[in-house]
């Protein structure tokens, strides 16, 4: 298994990540063994969020890294915080109090004393940058988290935040795969006013790089935003084809190229697996080990639907 620098801090991930977003419709057992397969195959960093499952899905990984057996000081454990979404609340909420109280929530559930790194889930137009900083400062002061982060932020708003807190921002959270490149689309359509031309992010590829920030890849299987998984899918036969033609050059699946499409790119990357199936699991860390050839990337590029200029 290849690793990455998370952003410029101390921790060396996994290339592949295991996202636990599905765990709460699994048995704590069945997890446990999922766990150790990962571990077992190179992978040491695990994504989650408060908010997966109404927390249930925090729970059951925090039991099945004891049931596995699995050592803390071996894993990177990563999750978000900033999205209320309970019976009184549909919101953003990055108030201090808020991002302080569901920390101290999420390592309940986890039963740890603390996370390797914390992320911010989605911007909220309400935030105070200060009071971000504030909350960031605090819990790292009492060892409570190691490192922080975004997720699905743009340049100005990572900016906002960063100015804040101090310390180095470490990772963005955003959703990137074959079929979904805005961000690499708009820097190769500069110049240009077709439609790849439009920045809908701010530059975040360029900026992660500048900054050193770690993209986390997620829904990296997703065509377009939620519009479902393309492997397989006869909605999309062009890459498909293609994903076919290049397994059968680099004697792999079509899931392990697709991975090693993200991880092509120069910058330290992480592709989130979200699946909670060993067979599954295996074919993503399986495009760890892939180096794609230039022209390879291209092609699959072109039969994703895009092109250049």
């Amino acid at each position: 298994m290849k690793t990455t620098q998370i952003g410029t801090s101390a921790f060396v991930g996994s290339q592949i990540a295991l996202g636990i977003m599905r765990a709460d419709s699994h048995p704590v057992s069945e997890i446990a063994k999922l766990l150790q397969f990962a571990v077992d195959r190179g992978i040491n960093f695990f994504d989650n969020a408060d908010i997966y499952g109404g927390g249930k899905c925090e729970e059951i990984f925090g039991a099945a890294l004891r049931e596995a057996g699995i050592a803390r000081d071996k894993v990177i454990v990563q999750t978000k915080v900033g999205i209320r979404n309970d019976e009184e609340n549909h919101r953003y909420d990055f108030s201090k109090a808020h991002l302080i109280a569901a920390v101290d929530a999420s390592l309940k559930r986890l039963d740890m004393d603390y996370a390797d790194i914390v992320l911010v889930h989605r911007p909220d137009p309400l935030m105070d940058a200060a009071e971000v900083g504030d909350a960031f400062n605090t819990l790292r002061a009492a060892g409570k988290v190691r490192e922080f982060g975004v997720s699905n932020f743009n340049p100005l708003q990572v900016e906002l935040v960063q100015q804040a807190y101090g310390a180095p921002l470490v990772a963005n959270q955003l959703q990137l795969g074959l079929m979904h490149t805005g961000m690499i689309d708009r820097g190769i359509h500069v110049n240009m006013t077709d439609p790849a031309s439009v920045s809908h992010d701010g530059g975040i590829y360029e900026y992660s790089q500048l900054h050193h920030m770690t993209i986390q890849a997620w829904s990296p299987y997703q065509a377009g935003f939620f519009e479902g998984v393309f492997l397989d899918n006869p909605k999309y036969p062009e890459v498909n084809a293609k994903l076919q033609e290049m397994a059968d050059k680099y004697h792999t699946s079509k899931s392990a190229i697709a991975a090693a499409w993200i991880l092509r790119l120069p910058v330290s990357t992480q592709v989130i697996a979200g699946t909670m199936n060993q067979a599954h699991l295996q074919e993503t860390i399986d495009g760890a080990d892939i180096d794609l050839a230039a022209q390879d990337w291209y092609d699959l590029y072109y039969s994703a639907g895009h092109d250049l200029p």
